[in-house]
């Protein structure tokens, strides 16, 4: 079973250490953050934080059954009711459902305690990994992107929340499927 934290300071030490460790097996399918990732790593922390205090983003860990930190995920660039989802699993639990898991819980989350309507994602065609988790996750595809220089694939997903509101509309009465822009610094999370 997974656990998703909602990002807190106290998480700085283990998520600089997850991200440390899984660097190679990240940039495998996704940019690599670069060293100045690293380098700054606290203030990029306290700057998440700030963001997610003002509701712009969303941040979460995943954790394993011992508390481990083996992911995160998020929903980023909050507005008008939607979200981009962004994920990354570490090398030891990729295989074992737990992004497929993780995704499921923020998408509740999304709508549930965040009041969103839907979500976004985009991931390049060769990730099938990450196309999957989508998939399962009831994410459909809306349109074709290029995503660093490779051609992916743009997905949207509706939610709806506990009572049985929500959906693809905007208040203006216009969908919200475009607008993600997939050249994004490499400090966001995007599907892996």
């Amino acid at each position: 079973m997974v656990k998703l934290e909602r990002l807190r300071a106290d998480h700085a030490d283990a998520l600089l250490a997850f991200e440390r460790e899984n660097r190679a097996y990240f940039a495998r399918t996704v940019s690599d953050r670069g060293d100045a990732y690293f380098a700054e790593f606290a203030a990029r922390h306290r700057a998440r934080l700030a963001e997610q205090d003002a509701g712009v983003c969303h941040f979460h860990v995943v954790t394993d059954e011992q508390g481990s930190l083996i992911g995160r995920v998020n929903l980023v660039d909050v507005e008008d009711g939607c979200a981009e989802l962004g994920y990354r699993i570490g090398e030891r639990a990729a295989g074992r459902g737990v992004a497929t898991a993780a995704v499921a819980e923020v998408c509740r989350l999304a709508a549930a305690a965040y009041g969103l309507t839907a979500l976004t994602a985009v991931t390049t065609y060769d990730n099938t990994a990450s196309r999957t988790v989508l998939e399962r996750n009831g994410f459909t595809p809306v349109g074709d992107i290029t995503l660093v220089g490779r051609p992916g694939i743009r997905y949207r997903r509706p939610l709806t929340a506990p009572d049985g509101t929500g959906g693809t509309e905007r208040t203006d009465g216009t969908d919200r499927t475009g607008g993600i822009d997939s050249t994004h610094s490499t400090d966001r999370i995007r599907t892996e």
